[in-house]
């Protein structure tokens, strides 16, 4: 299972590369092999400004739904437009091809606080 060092996670598994001030946000390989093989991603939040551990929308998986949960506060940017075609690049590539969605960080001292990849791999047992 993949870990990336550079980036931090949270406790609902989603991942958070910050540049700048956008942060790149998808879910975890761990998430993406819990969920199954992933059929569709809906995101109705772009242009809004979303709160931390607020709901920004939700993933299918064959077997299940889950909601997805902002990371940090910020406003929506974009959505991963390849998704909508092709859902599974979030099970091939969930921190490449397979990022859900860019936000502009409204506080980037909220990045620090998020999961070490230390502490997530130590979350999720690996």
């Amino acid at each position: 299972m993949n870990f990336p060092k550079e980036l931090r996670y949270t406790e609902e598994h989603e991942w958070v590369k910050l540049e700048g001030d956008v942060a790149l946000i998808g879910i975890t390989d761990f998430a993406q092999s819990e969920l199954g093989d992933i059929v569709y991603v809906d995101i109705n939040t772009v242009g809004e400004e979303v709160e931390a551990n607020a709901i920004f929308g939700s993933i299918e998986a064959v077997k299940t739904v889950s909601d997805l949960f902002m990371p940090l506060t910020g406003t929506v940017l974009e959505v991963n437009k390849d998704l909508d075609s092709n859902p599974e690049l979030v099970n091939s590539d969930p921190y490449g091809k397979g990022w859900i969605i860019k936000a502009k960080v409204k506080e980037l001292a909220g990045f620090e606080k998020l999961l070490s990849v230390e502490a997530y791999q130590e979350k999720v047992g690996a």
